[in-house]
């Protein structure tokens, strides 16, 4: 006989946790699941219909979250002007200087933006930043020459995704404290940017295949197809 956690048997006593429920009906659930002494993050697990394997499948992009994330975003800005970055909101900035420290193991950031020309250099780091979600993309914006204007968009709420190798997405969509109206528009815009992200070479229905909504330490709700039926 399958245990489960103290947390999935209390989930369970206000949820059938095997079925399917509107975005409306499972943020109120997750409102009612128990409650841990720090703010939770409600996150998304998203299951794509697309191959993993293709190449021309691969779905990654970058939405801006009408209410933010709730997290304090950590910038690094690689850049011949460190001062400019600094000034316009990044916690580290630099060029030679922040590839040294990074070669060393220095990974204490959650972004990295470059500029491009800065982008010939910072090609060097990919075997270390590439496996940790952290190499500057002109797709996520985060190789550009308005500096400024990335940091901004990152730190306002701007969230990436990315498809992994089993064709999932994982991520947050802002913090159990931001209330049920606020996550519920959070969500419609990452579902959207994910559809919108659709590649052109996958044909058929099916693309969305499943998302399951949670909180750091509820169990998923699995959200009715109907909630993305449109792609």
């Amino acid at each position: 006989m399958e245990k489960h956690s103290k947390r999935y048997v209390s989930a369970a006593k206000v949820a059938d946790l095997t079925a399917e429920y509107s975005l409306t009906e499972a943020l109120g659930l997750i409102a009612k699941f128990p409650a841990t002494k720090f703010d939770e993050t409600v996150e998304l697990s998203i299951r794509l219909g697309v191959d993993p394997r293709a190449g021309e499948q691969m779905v990654r992009g970058t939405t801006p979250l009408p209410h933010g994330s709730g997290k304090q975003v950590n910038v690094v800005v690689f850049t011949d002007d460190p001062e400019a970055a600094l000034a316009a909101g990044a916690e580290t900035a630099g060029l030679e200087d922040v590839m040294a420290k990074i070669s060393d193991g220095w990974l204490d950031f959650d972004v990295a933006i470059a500029t491009t020309d800065a982008m010939k250099k910072v090609r060097t780091l990919a075997r270390i930043l590439g496996p940790k979600g952290l190499m500057p993309n002109p797709k996520s914006g985060t190789v550009t020459d308005d500096i400024a204007a990335a940091i901004q968009a990152v730190k306002a709420g701007r969230v990436e995704f990315k498809m992994d190798k089993s064709a999932n997405i994982g991520l947050g969509v802002g913090k159990r404290s931001f209330g049920t109206e606020k996550i519920l528009e959070n969500t419609k815009a990452v579902i959207e940017a994910i559809g919108k992200a659709r590649p052109a070479t996958y044909k058929g229905h099916g693309y969305i295949k499943s998302i399951y909504i949670s909180s750091s330490m509820s169990p998923g709700v699995r959200l009715a197809s109907s909630e993305f039926s449109n792609y």
